[in-house]
């Protein structure tokens, strides 16, 4: 006998399709709002109540680490593409240099929204720790960074280790100049990008590619 309830694999199917549909009303909201993006505006964007937003993801916290993986997994599809470029490794370092600034300075309400959660949050609602929720975001791109360098570049015997230190040191280079850039405009990008792959450069250019990798 035939039955027309659902299988727990297309419920599962539903529910990702779902919160796909609410992550990209989020994403509107915040592309209007910034960082003053609230629960309610959202929820009133996807058609529905908070309480069931809610029950997707938790609070305003679950629905930013939503955003935030979202986003971050395109970041770095992009910063991969750039680095896996047929070009010379100084174009490959300006390349992936000029991918995470052209993604900031394309969605700035994005940025803020992940990097600057507002301090003023609506009635009701809790606002950011900022280091709470950004750090981590800061701290996947350092580490997938680090893999790619330990992968492509022979940094000798602590490979594994400088691998790490430069990765997050880079991230932390352009997360802080972006932020300042973004804010301020000093220069043209292209200006900043050639200035931070020249402060990159000395190590980096001598360092042989790792035997059997993937080259840089």
């Amino acid at each position: 006998m035939g039955t027309t309830q659902p299988t727990d694999q297309q419920r599962s199917a539903d529910h990702r399709e779902r919160r796909r549909e609410l992550l990209e009303a989020a994403d509107r909201v915040v592309l209007r709002d910034g960082p003053g993006a609230s629960m309610n505006a959202i929820a009133a964007e996807a058609g529905i109540t908070k309480p069931i937003l809610y029950r997707h993801f938790g609070d305003k916290g679950g629905l930013y680490a939503a955003l935030a993986k979202r986003h971050t997994d395109a970041l770095l599809a992009s910063l991969r593409a750039a680095l896996d470029a047929p070009a010379e490794r100084r174009e490959r370092v300006e390349a992936t240099l000029d991918t995470y600034l052209a993604a900031i300075e394309a969605r700035p309400q994005v940025y803020r929204f992940l990097m600057h959660p507002s301090e003023a949050p609506s009635p009701g609602e809790q606002g950011f720790d900022v280091g709470l929720h950004s750090a981590p975001l800061l701290r996947r791109l350092g580490e997938e960074l680090a893999t790619v360098i330990e992968e492509r570049v022979d940094l000798g015997p602590e490979s594994a280790e400088l691998a790490r230190v430069w990765g997050h040191g880079i991230v932390g280079m352009m997360h802080a100049a972006g932020d300042w850039w973004l804010g301020e405009r000093p220069c043209p990008r292209e200006q900043l990008v050639r200035s931070l792959a020249d402060l990159l450069w000395g190590r980096l250019a001598a360092a042989g590619n790792r035997v059997g990798g993937p080259g840089f």
